[in-house]
C-alpha cells in the first residue's frame, strides 16, 4: 500500500463521486497518460529551470531535491520518499522548477499525474485540496527550521540534528541503519561545511560511541545525546 498523498490522490482518482465531475476527454487523459516511471539511481525526476506538466508521486524508493548554486555546488534541499508528491509548488505557481529531484536508491518507482488531471482533482475533491495545502505549510516550516538551522547553530549540532531527522524522515532498516546512503559530501551539503570537516565530525562522533558507520550507512547509537547535543526539540 501507498501512503500519505500519493495514496489519497489514487484513491480520489477511483472515487465514482470524483470520477463524474470529469469530462470525457479528462477521463481519456486519466486512462491514457497516468503512468508508473521507474528511475535508477542519479536519474533526474524533475530538473530545476524546466517547465512542469505534472507533478510526481513517490510509490517507491527515496530522491533528493536540491539546487544548483552560482558555483555549480549544489545544495540538498529535503528527501522525498514513498508517499511524497513533488512538482506541485511549482505547477500551481505557474513557475519553472525551482529545484531539481534526483533518485538516490537504485530503483525509484513514481507515478506521474498530468496538469489537467491534477488541476480538476484540485477542484473537485476538497480531500486533496487541504491535503496540498497542509503539504505548502508543512513545506514552509521545514525551510523556515532549515534556515535557523544554517544560520544559528554549530556544525556539530547541525549534525546531530540532521541525523535525528533523517531518521525520523525515512526511517530505519532491520539492523537499525537510517534508510539512506548518502555521500561524505552530501552529508556536509546537508549541514553547511567543508567535506573534511563532515568526516571529520563523523568520525568523531562514532569514537563518542553516538553513532555506528558502516560504509554511507549510519546508525544512531545514543539519541538522547545526540537530542541534547543539537537542542531538538522532540
Amino acid at each position: 500500500m501507498y501512503s500519505d498523498s500519493v495514496e489519497l490522490i489514487i484513491s480520489e482518482l477511483k472515487n465514482n463521486d470524483v470520477l463524474k465531475e470529469f469530462s470525457k476527454d479528462e477521463i481519456k487523459i486519466l486512462n491514457n497518460e497516468i503512468i508508473e516511471v521507474t528511475y535508477h539511481k542519479g536519474q533526474e525526476i524533475i530538473h530545476e529551470g524546466c517547465k512542469p506538466t505534472g507533478i510526481y508521486g513517490i510509490l517507491k524508493g527515496t530522491a533528493k531535491l536540491y539546487q544548483n548554486g552560482f558555483n555549480g555546488k549544489e545544495q540538498i534541499l529535503r528527501f522525498v520518499k514513498r508517499g511524497d508528491i513533488i512538482g506541485y509548488r511549482s505547477l500551481l505557481c505557474g513557475e519553472s522548477f525551482s529545484a531539481s529531484c534526483t533518485a538516490i536508491d537504485d530503483e525509484l518507482v513514481a507515478i506521474y499525474i498530468p496538469e489537467i488531471i491534477f488541476n480538476r482533482l484540485l477542484k473537485v475533491s476538497s480531500k486533496v485540496s487541504f491535503d496540498i495545502l497542509k503539504k505548502i505549510s508543512l513545506d514552509l516550516g521545514e525551510a523556515g527550521k532549515t534556515i535557523t538551522l544554517l544560520a544559528q547553530k554549530t556544525v556539530r549540532e547541525r549534525l546531530a540534528e540532521v541525523l535525528l531527522f533523517l531518521e525520523k524522515k525515512l526511517g530505519i532498516d532491520q539492523e537499525g541503519f537510517i534508510n539512506i546512503t548518502l555521500t561524505r559530501e552530501e552529508m556536509a551539503n546537508l549541514i553547511g561545511t567543508a567535506t573534511e570537516s563532515a568526516i571529520r565530525l563523523i568520525s568523531e562522533f562514532k569514537g563518542d560511541k553516538l553513532i555506528k558507520v558502516s560504509g554511507r550507512k549510519i546508525k544512531i547509537l545514543d539519541h538522547k545525546m545526540l537530542t541534547r547535543l543539537g537542542h531538538v526539540t522532540l
